[in-house]
Protein backbone atom coordinates (compact mmCIF):
# COMPACT_ATOMS: atom_id res chain seq x y z
CA UNK A 1 0.00 0.00 0.00
CA UNK A 2 1.56 3.36 -1.03
CA UNK A 3 2.45 5.77 1.75
CA UNK A 4 0.37 8.87 2.32
CA UNK A 5 1.51 12.11 0.71
CA UNK A 6 2.45 14.86 3.15
CA UNK A 7 1.34 18.16 1.67
CA UNK A 8 3.25 21.39 2.26
CA UNK A 9 0.10 23.34 3.18
CA UNK A 10 0.05 21.56 6.53
CA UNK A 11 3.04 23.68 7.52
CA UNK A 12 1.66 27.03 6.48
CA UNK A 13 0.43 28.10 9.93
CA UNK A 14 3.72 27.90 11.81
CA UNK A 15 6.01 28.28 8.78
CA UNK A 16 4.77 31.75 7.92
CA UNK A 17 5.23 33.08 11.47
CA UNK A 18 8.61 31.37 11.90
CA UNK A 19 10.08 32.60 8.61
CA UNK A 20 8.73 36.11 9.10
CA UNK A 21 10.09 36.30 12.65
CA UNK A 22 13.56 34.96 11.87
CA UNK A 23 13.92 36.98 8.68
CA UNK A 24 12.83 40.18 10.39
CA UNK A 25 15.09 39.47 13.37
CA UNK A 26 18.18 39.08 11.22
CA UNK A 27 17.45 41.89 8.79
CA UNK A 28 16.16 44.58 11.16
CA UNK A 29 18.89 44.00 13.75
CA UNK A 30 21.63 43.76 11.13
CA UNK A 31 20.41 46.94 9.45
CA UNK A 32 20.29 48.72 12.81
CA UNK A 33 23.82 47.59 13.68
CA UNK A 34 25.19 48.55 10.28
CA UNK A 35 23.52 51.96 10.41
CA UNK A 36 24.82 52.77 13.88
CA UNK A 37 28.29 51.39 13.07
CA UNK A 38 28.44 53.51 9.91
CA UNK A 39 27.85 56.61 12.02
CA UNK A 40 31.12 55.88 13.91
CA UNK A 41 29.49 56.11 17.33
CA UNK A 42 31.70 53.47 18.94
CA UNK A 43 31.39 49.71 19.44
CA UNK A 44 29.57 50.09 22.77
CA UNK A 45 26.80 52.15 21.23
CA UNK A 46 26.48 49.68 18.36
CA UNK A 47 26.00 46.74 20.72
CA UNK A 48 23.60 48.70 22.92
CA UNK A 49 21.48 49.56 19.88
CA UNK A 50 21.53 45.93 18.76
CA UNK A 51 20.47 44.60 22.17
CA UNK A 52 17.66 47.13 22.44
CA UNK A 53 16.56 46.30 18.91
CA UNK A 54 16.38 42.58 19.74
CA UNK A 55 14.16 43.08 22.78
CA UNK A 56 11.93 45.72 21.19
CA UNK A 57 11.63 43.78 17.95
CA UNK A 58 10.70 40.50 19.63
CA UNK A 59 7.98 42.18 21.69
CA UNK A 60 6.72 44.10 18.68
CA UNK A 61 6.55 40.95 16.56
CA UNK A 62 4.68 39.07 19.29
CA UNK A 63 2.19 41.88 19.79
CA UNK A 64 1.70 42.45 16.09
CA UNK A 65 1.15 38.78 15.29
CA UNK A 66 -1.20 38.31 18.23
CA UNK A 67 -3.37 41.29 17.30
CA UNK A 68 -3.37 40.44 13.60
CA UNK A 69 -4.13 36.75 13.98
CA UNK A 70 -6.67 37.46 16.75
CA UNK A 71 -8.56 39.65 14.29
CA UNK A 72 -8.56 36.75 11.84
CA UNK A 73 -9.79 34.40 14.57
CA UNK A 74 -12.56 36.85 15.49
CA UNK A 75 -13.72 36.93 11.89
CA UNK A 76 -13.69 33.13 11.71
CA UNK A 77 -15.76 32.85 14.89
CA UNK A 78 -18.24 35.45 13.65
CA UNK A 79 -18.70 33.62 10.35
CA UNK A 80 -19.18 30.31 12.13
CA UNK A 81 -21.80 31.85 14.40
CA UNK A 82 -23.68 33.18 11.36
CA UNK A 83 -23.62 29.70 9.83
CA UNK A 84 -24.78 28.14 13.10
CA UNK A 85 -27.78 30.47 13.22
CA UNK A 86 -28.58 29.91 9.56
CA UNK A 87 -28.54 26.14 10.07
CA UNK A 88 -30.83 26.46 13.06
CA UNK A 89 -33.34 28.67 11.23
CA UNK A 90 -33.22 27.33 7.65
CA UNK A 91 -31.41 24.01 7.40
CA UNK A 92 -33.01 23.13 4.07
CA UNK A 93 -31.76 26.24 2.30
CA UNK A 94 -28.30 25.76 3.82
CA UNK A 95 -28.21 22.21 2.52
CA UNK A 96 -29.14 23.49 -0.95
CA UNK A 97 -26.17 25.85 -0.76
CA UNK A 98 -23.91 22.85 -0.22
CA UNK A 99 -25.53 21.06 -3.14
CA UNK A 100 -24.82 24.04 -5.42
CA UNK A 101 -21.21 24.15 -4.21
CA UNK A 102 -20.67 20.46 -5.00
CA UNK A 103 -22.36 20.81 -8.39
CA UNK A 104 -20.02 23.69 -9.14
CA UNK A 105 -17.09 21.42 -8.31
CA UNK A 106 -18.17 18.81 -10.85
CA UNK A 107 -20.71 16.46 -9.22
CA UNK A 108 -24.07 15.82 -10.81
CA UNK A 109 -26.97 17.21 -8.78
CA UNK A 110 -28.22 13.85 -7.54
CA UNK A 111 -24.82 12.85 -6.20
CA UNK A 112 -24.22 16.37 -4.86
CA UNK A 113 -27.48 16.16 -2.90
CA UNK A 114 -26.51 12.76 -1.52
CA UNK A 115 -23.11 14.07 -0.43
CA UNK A 116 -24.67 17.17 1.14
CA UNK A 117 -27.20 15.04 3.02
CA UNK A 118 -24.57 12.70 4.43
CA UNK A 119 -22.14 15.44 5.41
CA UNK A 120 -24.91 17.50 6.98
CA UNK A 121 -26.08 14.51 8.99
CA UNK A 122 -22.53 13.93 10.23
CA UNK A 123 -21.47 17.56 10.93
CA UNK A 124 -23.47 20.26 9.18
CA UNK A 125 -21.51 23.18 10.63
CA UNK A 126 -18.19 21.54 9.81
CA UNK A 127 -19.29 20.95 6.21
CA UNK A 128 -20.30 24.59 5.76
CA UNK A 129 -17.16 25.85 7.48
CA UNK A 130 -14.96 23.81 5.17
CA UNK A 131 -16.83 23.99 1.86
CA UNK A 132 -18.64 27.34 2.04
CA UNK A 133 -16.32 29.45 4.18
CA UNK A 134 -13.01 27.73 3.41
CA UNK A 135 -12.14 27.26 7.09
CA UNK A 136 -10.09 24.18 7.96
CA UNK A 137 -8.21 22.96 11.01
CA UNK A 138 -4.90 23.25 9.14
CA UNK A 139 -5.40 26.92 8.26
CA UNK A 140 -7.21 27.96 11.44
CA UNK A 141 -5.98 31.16 13.09
CA UNK A 142 -3.93 30.50 16.25
CA UNK A 143 -2.99 33.87 17.82
CA UNK A 144 -0.93 32.60 20.76
CA UNK A 145 1.03 30.16 18.60
CA UNK A 146 1.74 32.87 16.04
CA UNK A 147 2.83 35.37 18.71
CA UNK A 148 5.17 32.98 20.52
CA UNK A 149 6.63 31.63 17.29
CA UNK A 150 7.31 35.13 15.95
CA UNK A 151 8.90 36.36 19.18
CA UNK A 152 11.10 33.30 19.54
CA UNK A 153 12.25 33.17 15.93
CA UNK A 154 12.82 36.94 15.86
CA UNK A 155 15.07 36.63 18.92
CA UNK A 156 17.01 33.75 17.39
CA UNK A 157 17.40 35.64 14.13
CA UNK A 158 18.41 38.88 15.83
CA UNK A 159 21.04 37.05 17.87
CA UNK A 160 22.99 36.18 14.70
CA UNK A 161 24.08 39.71 13.69
CA UNK A 162 24.40 40.69 17.35
CA UNK A 163 26.83 37.85 18.04
CA UNK A 164 28.70 38.73 14.85
CA UNK A 165 29.03 42.32 16.10
CA UNK A 166 30.32 41.15 19.49
CA UNK A 167 32.96 38.93 17.89
CA UNK A 168 34.04 41.39 15.19
CA UNK A 169 36.94 43.84 15.61
CA UNK A 170 35.61 47.29 16.53
CA UNK A 171 36.70 48.74 13.19
CA UNK A 172 35.12 45.94 11.16
CA UNK A 173 31.70 45.55 12.77
CA UNK A 174 29.69 46.69 9.76
CA UNK A 175 31.24 44.38 7.10
CA UNK A 176 31.30 41.38 9.46
CA UNK A 177 27.63 41.88 10.34
CA UNK A 178 26.70 42.27 6.67
CA UNK A 179 28.46 39.05 5.62
CA UNK A 180 27.13 36.98 8.53
CA UNK A 181 23.60 38.31 8.10
CA UNK A 182 23.42 37.84 4.34
CA UNK A 183 24.74 34.29 4.68
CA UNK A 184 22.10 33.55 7.31
CA UNK A 185 19.31 35.23 5.34
CA UNK A 186 20.20 33.35 2.18
CA UNK A 187 20.22 30.05 4.05
CA UNK A 188 16.91 30.86 5.72
CA UNK A 189 15.33 31.84 2.43
CA UNK A 190 16.48 28.60 0.81
CA UNK A 191 15.27 26.43 3.70
CA UNK A 192 11.90 28.20 3.86
CA UNK A 193 11.42 27.75 0.13
CA UNK A 194 12.25 24.05 0.37
CA UNK A 195 9.90 23.58 3.32
CA UNK A 196 7.15 25.23 1.31
CA UNK A 197 7.82 23.13 -1.77
CA UNK A 198 9.50 25.87 -3.85
CA UNK A 199 12.98 26.12 -5.35
CA UNK A 200 15.70 26.85 -2.81
CA UNK A 201 17.68 29.22 -5.03
CA UNK A 202 14.60 31.35 -5.68
CA UNK A 203 13.88 31.70 -1.97
CA UNK A 204 17.50 32.66 -1.30
CA UNK A 205 17.68 35.12 -4.19
CA UNK A 206 14.58 37.12 -3.34
CA UNK A 207 15.52 37.56 0.33
CA UNK A 208 19.11 38.49 -0.51
CA UNK A 209 18.09 41.23 -2.92
CA UNK A 210 15.82 43.00 -0.45
CA UNK A 211 18.17 42.45 2.47
CA UNK A 212 21.10 43.95 0.62
CA UNK A 213 19.04 47.01 -0.27
CA UNK A 214 17.88 47.43 3.34
CA UNK A 215 21.38 47.27 4.80
CA UNK A 216 22.79 49.56 2.12
CA UNK A 217 20.10 52.13 2.87
CA UNK A 218 20.72 52.11 6.63
CA UNK A 219 24.49 52.25 6.10
CA UNK A 220 24.06 55.32 3.90
CA UNK A 221 21.81 57.01 6.45
CA UNK A 222 24.21 56.18 9.28
CA UNK A 223 27.13 57.59 7.35
CA UNK A 224 25.26 60.82 6.57
CA UNK A 225 24.18 61.25 10.19
CA UNK A 226 27.68 60.51 11.40
CA UNK A 227 29.12 63.17 9.09
CA UNK A 228 26.52 65.70 10.26
CA UNK A 229 27.34 65.04 13.91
Amino acid sequence: MPSAIHHHSQRVGWLRAAVLGANDGILSTASLLVGVASADTGAGNVLLAGGAGLVAGAMSMAAGEYVSVSSQADTERADLELERRALASDAENERDELVDIYVGRGLDRALARQVADQLSAHDALGAHARDELGLTTTLRARPVQAALTSALTFSIGAAIPLVAAVLAPAARIAPVVVVASLASLGTLGALAARAGGARAWLGAARVLVWSTLAMAATAAIGRLVGMAL
